[in-house]
């Protein structure tokens, strides 16, 4: 996995999403107000390698992603606002803003470079308070969308003598997202919904040299499977990077300190299949979940070793069936979350009870928890 080509990709991916392209279908949502994709929201510290001038010292500054389903009516503004211990009010700026019909959602970014040229980076870490919002002043609203904290923390670059001292790289602690995953079907690339794939994603902390291999079992036989020649085929992967909460700058130990959600695709495994194709391919036939509805379960292998379990049901039309976290929580996401067993030690060291009390910055999902180590995972009796 190249990580400069999937920074490129991703830059390239946001110009698209803010300024050209319209916005986008969203999750089904019950109000005419508009709704943060709390899953979408991602705090990071932007690294400054100054403070107030002193080139010797670094500080830092917030910077933003998130998405908001719409509707955003003519004339909305969206902002942010960040605060700590000793300065309530320490940044506050404002975050691309497009016309948004309900049903659609529009995604945006903010702060970072933009709040470093004001010069108001600061040394503080620990707990910052922010909260996303909305004005209108055609209408007279000033509305907020989101609110949370965020946890900064800090570690040494990469540089070293007496000069190198100050020189710390800045970043948000996001070990919550480890056990947290999702679930849903994918559109075929040529019939849609009518021929969907399985897809998961999940959290990994570091880098793990190497991506970790999918396995689908059903009824404790694995499934998805096909060969030719003795070879496998459609094999599933992970690869795709959805999300990456990264330092700006390298550090002492630059792997530890990024999180990544992988995106993962079961291209032998489809839902069920209502278009006009065979489901009958050279290799054999696909998989179909309305074939085999039941229980699942997901387990991830990184050089050998198990590294992540989790589960999910099929009902008799092959669809997932939603055991209602995402709603409950007021996601505003279509995926189905599910937790995730955290095995091994690909991740390194890391805060196993965060989730408890950190999830979505300071929002914990209500109705999620985490299986034990050994114990069944969830939607398995």
């Amino acid at each position: 996995m190249s990580r400069p080509s999937r920074l490129c990709a991703s830059c390239l991916l946001l110009v698209l999403s803010v300024f050209l392209l319209p916005a986008q279908p969203a999750a089904a949502q019950d109000d005419d107000q508009p709704t943060i994709v709390k899953d979408s929201v991602q705090v990071t510290a932007w690294t400054v390698s100054s403070y107030k001038g002193n080139f010797g010292t670094w500080s830092w500054v917030p910077a933003l992603k998130f998405r908001v389903n719409g509707p955003i009516p003519s004339g909305s503004q969206l902002y942010a606002e960040f605060g700590y211990a000793g300065a309530p009010k320490w940044v506050s700026f404002t975050c691309a803003t497009g016309d948004t019909q309900k049903g659609h959602w529009w995604k945006t970014e903010c702060g970072g470079r933009d709040v470093e040229e004001t010069g108001k980076s600061t040394l503080y870490i620990g707990p910052v308070k922010f909260a996303i919002k909305m004005k209108n002043e055609l209408n007279g609203t000033d509305m907020t969308l989101f609110s949370g904290t965020a946890k900064v923390a800090k570690t040494h670059s990469n540089s070293a003598g007496p000069k190198a001292a100050n020189e710390w790289v800045y970043y948000v602690d996001h070990d919550w997202n480890l056990p947290i995953a999702y679930v849903y079907l994918v559109a075929d690339d040529v019939y849609g919904m009518k021929y969907p794939t399985l897809g998961f994603s999940f959290w990994y902390r570091g880098e793990p040299h190497g991506a970790p291999e999918p396995h689908v079992f059903h009824n404790g036989k694995e499934v998805g499977k096909m060969y030719y020649e003795g070879e496998e085929v459609g094999k599933a992967s992970c690869g795709e990077d959805e999300v990456q909460n990264n330092t700006t700058h390298f550090t002492a130990e630059n792997d530890r300190y990024n999180w990544t959600r992988v995106g993962c695709s079961f291209p032998s495994i489809k839902a069920w299949n209502d278009s006009d194709q065979s489901n009958e391919s050279m290799f054999g036939k696909m998989y179909l979940l309305k074939e085999n509805p039941g229980d699942y379960e997901i387990k991830f292998l990184h050089q050998g070793k198990l590294v992540r379990v989790t589960a999910f049901k099929v009902d008799a039309d092959g669809k997932l069936v939603d055991n209602g976290i995402a709603s409950a929580n007021k996601l505003g996401t279509r995926r189905i979350v599910v937790p995730v067993q955290v095995l091994g030690d690909m991740d390194g060291a890391w805060n196993k009870t965060a989730w408890k009390t950190d999830a979505f910055y300071g929002n914990p999902l209500t109705g999620f928890s985490v299986p034990a180590s050994g114990a069944p995972a969830a939607g398995q009796k």
